[in-house]
């Protein structure tokens, strides 16, 4: 089991309405040694490459590439969470030497099971956030419904969960101004929290988080 991180920032929302984006975002205004992404996408497209030949670099961009095998990579890896539930959010943690961070930026929490782990596992860190958009915005960024997917567990299983810490309508592109808002509440809780969990002597980590302070 990985050490205890500070803060567990989970990010979840439908495809397309900019998770990606805005934890990119805050990662560049973090302190990199603080700080990572843990996409949990990431060990079920090592493995789905490896097993089936396929450009794993590829399956990491918002690519046409990724999105042929999606589906396919959707079943593939229920197929393996059925069989443990953490399995796939361990290698994550692994794969991104998240023991080595006392913040995660999880970009791509798709499950209440993926929940409920990080709240068993991890109580006193977890701060979820959901982020949302129209389905007019989306389709502007180029979502278009896919049977088998848009309507699947991995896109659909959140839907009902209303207990957020955060929610953040990512509707309106050019709405800067309310992007920097939500950056600086989540840089102020990362500040906190770490400050808190070094106080406590619950990592070895420092009070500065925001040394990348890129506007």
């Amino acid at each position: 089991m990985p050490s205890n991180p500070a803060l567990v920032l989970l990010f979840s929302g439908k495809r397309k309405s900019g998770k990606d984006y805005i934890t990119d975002r805050l990662q560049q205004r973090l302190d990199e040694n603080k700080s990572k992404i843990i996409r949990l996408s990431g060990p079920i497209k090592q493995q789905f490459a490896d097993d089936n030949g396929l450009d794993y670099s590829q399956l990491l961009t918002a690519s046409d590439y990724k999105e042929k095998y999606r589906s396919e990579m959707i079943t593939w890896s229920e197929a393996k969470r059925a069989q443990d539930k953490g399995y796939f959010i361990r290698e994550a943690i692994k794969m991104f030497e998240g023991s080595k961070y006392p913040i995660w930026i999880v970009s791509d929490m798709r499950r209440r099971s993926d929940l409920a782990w990080f709240r068993e596992h991890h109580p006193d860190a977890v701060y979820s956030v959901r982020i949302m958009a129209t389905e007019e915005a989306r389709k502007k960024r180029g979502w278009v419904f896919t049977p088998g997917v848009d309507d699947a567990e991995s896109e659909c299983d959140l839907d009902m969960v209303t207990s957020w810490d955060m929610e953040v309508d990512n509707s309106q592109e050019e709405s800067e101004g309310h992007l920097l808002s939500v950056l600086d509440s989540l840089l102020t809780l990362c500040s906190e929290r770490v400050l808190a969990a070094a106080t406590a002597g619950r990592c070895d980590a420092v009070s500065n988080t925001t040394e990348n302070q890129v506007p």
